[in-house]
């Protein structure tokens, strides 16, 4: 078994946190993956990320379940400096960077024997061209593999550049606009004698817009207030503990999941879910009242209209930077509210229906990134490219949020998010390793869609507005589990006691072994 599984080659593209965890658990099993990474180092995003981000969740849940924290780190939410360290020790412990080929950009993938359509999703079977290109040369070389894991995210690489009306667009301006991705690429000298003295405008309000507010209100004071435009308001949480209770025991333990409607949950469970709404919308309003006290949501216009729970389903809380409200109140960071539409001219941003600019000499787009696109330009074939995209009203169809039912011989790793995406990514790919070991097989490409049908279902009714397309399995992440274990032959309830198994949260350590 273990020379045949030597004789499989595996290509995994990427050395992030999702990269590392493929190939540990791939080379765990036998096999010897090669791991694409277009960078010098692993860490993917946390390699080139605005140096004040700090963890967004708990340390405690964002940790490998056989690597926890070193003691030396004490903060809750570690620094990016500390999570870089932590995953880069993670890849020394388990000797993966011998592994990794650096500097290695893939720019596209294709069968070998063309884009024909087999009626069955196969294991094994075609061989996939990996066409790399060497980032330091521009040089190129085709690589031939039996299996291919996708594990480039979402959050880097292809900006999302949002529609501006004609002529009112980057080009019309006299300062600079440049996207969040490039600010995070610099080092903390560059970024301040870049924002120095100067009117800065970020357009964003999740977590990269409000780093990069404070790091320009840091530099420059009142003087040259950061204004942030802000198209969605967003329930930010300043810490984990509304009212002193841990979120943990509101919506990451398994009674919080009775609550919500479950793709292919049964009588039982439905009617559950539809007698506990009540207590679903309690729990909501608890976090919302926290939240709206502790930040003076109102006094600022900055009220959501979504609920809570659709912003934990939609992916889309982040951590509030300690002191962000402080610098609004001191004048040093002006919040400009549900500007959804906007414009720029050579004065700076003019918003919809307003005559006035907002004056600016460097506008920084913190708008996020076009994961989908990134995702399916790998593929050389524009069928394949369909595939990935699915379309407009769904989200990217993968069966257990990493196997396309369409493309054999291939998976995606961190693409599909939740409240903590080491934890997941970590069980889908011990999952994917018992898959690729013939530990169990996968359905027909009829009941994968069907299931993919029913978890797209949950997703646009829970998610808020568009963010169903960003995969959020965050309200349903020991529901995903349960079925992830149940393919391997796992136990899924993973705790001792029945007290501890439905109130108590989950975390990855309640996986480890």
């Amino acid at each position: 078994m273990a020379t045949n599984h030597l004789e499989r080659r595996i290509a995994i593209i990427g050395a992030g946190i999702s990269g590392l965890l493929a190939c540990k658990y791939c080379l765990s099993k036998g096999f010897d993956p090669i791991v694409f990474e277009s960078e010098s180092s692993v860490g993917g995003v946390w390699t080139k990320t605005i140096e004040s981000t700090k963890l967004q969740t708990p340390k405690p849940f964002y940790q490998f379940s056989d690597f926890p924290w070193p003691d030396s780190v004490t903060q809750m939410f570690p620094g990016q400096h500390a999570v870089q360290e932590y995953i880069e020790s993670y890849a020394s412990h388990f000797d993966l960077i011998r592994h990794i080929q650096f500097h290695s950009k893939v720019l596209s993938l294709s069968y070998e024997d063309g884009d024909s359509i087999s009626g069955d999703w196969n294991l094994w079977g075609r061989k996939w061209n990996v066409n790399v290109q060497d980032t330091r040369t521009l040089s190129t070389k085709v690589y031939q593999v039996e299996f291919v894991v996708v594990c480039v995210g979402r959050f880097s690489q292809v900006p999302n550049i949002p529609a501006f009306p004609p002529n009112k667009g980057p080009e019309a301006f006299e300062g600079e606009v440049i996207h969040s991705m490039d600010y995070s690429k610099m080092d903390s000298t560059t970024a301040t004698n870049f924002v120095k003295g100067k009117h800065v405008a970020v357009v964003g309000f999740q977590k990269s817009g409000m780093d990069i507010a404070m790091e320009c209100s840091t530099v420059n004071g009142i003087e040259h207030p950061c204004t942030v435009v802000i198209r969605t308001p967003h329930w930010n949480v300043p810490d984990h503990f509304p009212w002193g209770l841990s979120l943990g025991y509101l919506y990451l333990n398994r009674f919080s999941e009775l609550m919500v409607h479950k793709p292919g949950e049964g009588l039982l469970l439905s009617l559950l879910a539809t007698t506990l709404s009540p207590l679903r919308w309690a729990f909501s309003k608890f976090v919302e009242s926290y939240i709206e006290h502790k930040h003076r949501l109102a006094k600022h216009g900055m009220v959501p209209e979504q609920s809570f729970l659709n912003e934990l389903s939609s992916c889309s809380v982040s951590l509030v930077p300690e002191g962000f409200y402080h610098r609004v109140v001191e004048g040093s960071i002006k919040l400009i509210k549900k500007a959804e539409n906007f414009g720029i001219t050579k004065e700076g941003i003019v918003l919809e229906g307003q005559a006035e600019a907002i004056k600016s000499d460097l506008v920084i787009l913190a708008t996020g990134f076009k994961g989908i696109d990134k995702l399916k330009h790998i593929f050389e074939s524009p069928k394949y490219q369909e595939f990935i995209a699915g379309s407009d009203d769904s989200a990217v169809p993968l069966y257990r949020e990493c196997i396309h039912p369409r493309i054999p011989q291939l998976a995606i790793i961190g693409f599909s998010e939740s409240i903590t995406n080491l934890y997941t990514s970590e069980i889908r790919c011990r999952w994917l390793a018992e898959l690729l070991d013939g530990n169990f097989k996968l359905p027909s490409i009829k009941v994968m869609g069907k299931d993919i049908a029913e978890w797209d279902k949950y997703k646009k009714r829970y998610s808020y507005g568009k963010y169903y397309r960003r995969s959020c399995i965050a309200a349903l992440h020991i529901w995903h589990n349960d079925q992830l274990c149940k393919d391997m032959g796992w136990n899924p309830k993973r705790k001792k006691g029945l007290w501890a198994e439905w109130f108590e949260p989950y975390g990855p350590m309640d996986y480890a072994g």
